[in-house]
């Protein structure tokens, strides 16, 4: 199986190169940016994606724009602000060949000292493995051929990764594997951890309570 990796951008010049240097050191394969109309060198510096495409603002819009550009049969959904571990693409494929599973994500690591940052990690794990849904700062991955027949990314300001799963869950197992995707704590630094936590599991509540996403996305700003 061929996976391509799928990474929106946003004004992301800062992280980007890291987050593209990172994946080249262990994968050949097919990376593709999609960006949506970034004001800084975002789009300059993604020199080595093999593509950059430029679409209108919105995650969801710019990772359906990327999924349907790629030519691999599977799906490797990754922000910009984020690392993957040693081994952890080829672990993915690998969970991806078992039976029954519909899709996946890597297990999530805050690289600070904070003990409160290893409980948030946990608590993510532990979501994907109880609940099936996975947050995009995990690295969701799958294959294309559920990703057409789930219909994408829901169409949302807010919340498309919360709802995609919702419809894979019913295709198959959701996954975690045992290597680590490791997260920028940008936003919590900035936000502070306790605040931006409560701030998260509480949307995601209104959100399952029948609170369309959109009208809650304004609660959640970008952090560049």
């Amino acid at each position: 199986m061929r996976p391509s990796i799928i990474i929106p951008t946003w004004n992301e010049e800062a992280y980007l190169p890291t987050t593209l240097e990172n994946l080249r050191r262990q994968f050949t394969g097919e990376i593709v940016v999609a960006d949506g109309g970034s004001t800084d060198r975002t789009v300059s510096v993604a020199t080595l994606a093999d593509r950059v495409l430029i679409g209108v603002q919105g995650r969801a819009a710019q990772m359906n724009l990327g999924a349907r550009s790629a030519n691999g049969d599977i799906l490797i959904f990754l922000h910009a602000d984020c690392l993957l571990e040693d081994g952890a693409l080829d672990e993915a494929v690998l969970r991806l060949a078992r039976p029954g599973v519909a899709a996946g994500c890597f297990r999530m690591c805050v690289p600070q000292p904070h003990w409160l940052y290893r409980t948030i990690a946990e608590c993510a794990t532990a979501r994907v493995r109880l609940f099936g849904i996975v947050y995009g700062d995990q690295g969701l991955y799958l294959r294309r051929e559920l990703f057409d027949r789930a219909g994408g990314f829901p169409h949302l300001r807010f919340m498309e990764d919360v709802f995609l799963s919702l419809k894979l869950r019913r295709l198959g197992r959701i996954v975690v594997t045992n290597k680590r995707i490791f997260v920028s704590p940008r936003r919590w630094q900035k936000t502070g951890i306790v605040r931006q936590t409560l701030c998260n599991w509480g949307l995601t509540a209104l959100a399952a309570s029948g609170i369309h996403p959109d009208r809650l996305a304004r609660y959640y700003p970008e952090v560049r």
